[in-house]
């Protein structure tokens, strides 16, 4: 198992990096891959899938980020693109407190999901997956709506939903904060 890998990024792509790691271009697959400095030295989490066509490596820079996609891998009927298409559609912290929450509304409006993988995904992680800091998903769920429904794309309003920071409470504020992230 490749746990991580350290070199030099070589080149940013829209669903990952190749990294140069001892003369070999590697690629990973990452929810953020604008999130990494091109052409400086990086050390990246991995996970690696051994599929029946090859091997993948999905990286990641933040260990909560990885921890995650690997919850989301014990649940059956997501894959490793699945769980990285999910991470890629809301922040992290937003997704953990859906899931610790049980609130299948968001998971299906804001992440993406449809009713019986969120349905899935909930039960088989609400009592793993812990939350330091909770707060009402209702609220995202009526703000993505909102965002639509004032002209938003559903991949926008995901987009300014996860821009959105934690600290930023309540249904109007983490509304104004979404459109003031803009488009």
């Amino acid at each position: 198992m490749i746990r991580q890998v350290r070199g030099i990024v070589l080149s940013i792509e829209t669903n990952g990096i190749v990294i140069d790691v001892a003369g070999w271009g590697v690629f990973l697959y990452m929810a953020s891959p604008l999130s990494v400095p091109l052409g400086e030295e990086v050390t990246i989490r991995t996970h690696l899938c051994v599929k029946q066509d090859g091997f993948e490596l999905y990286g990641f820079t933040d260990p909560a980020e990885h921890h995650l996609f690997t919850l989301l891998l014990t649940v059956s009927g997501i894959g490793p693109k699945t769980a990285l298409s999910i991470i890629t559609r809301a922040s992290r912290e937003s997704l953990e407190n859906a899931i610790a929450t049980r609130d299948i509304t968001y998971l299906t409006r804001v992440a993406g999901l449809g009713k019986k993988a969120a349905e899935k995904i909930v039960i088989e992680l609400s009592e793993k997956v812990t939350v330091s800091e909770r707060r009402e998903q209702g609220d995202d769920a009526d703000v993505f709506d909102t965002l639509v429904a004032l002209g938003y794309t559903e991949r926008e309003a995901r987009k300014a939903l996860s821009s959105i920071p934690l600290s930023v409470q309540g249904r109007d504020a983490r509304l104004k904060a979404a459109l003031s992230a803009g488009r």
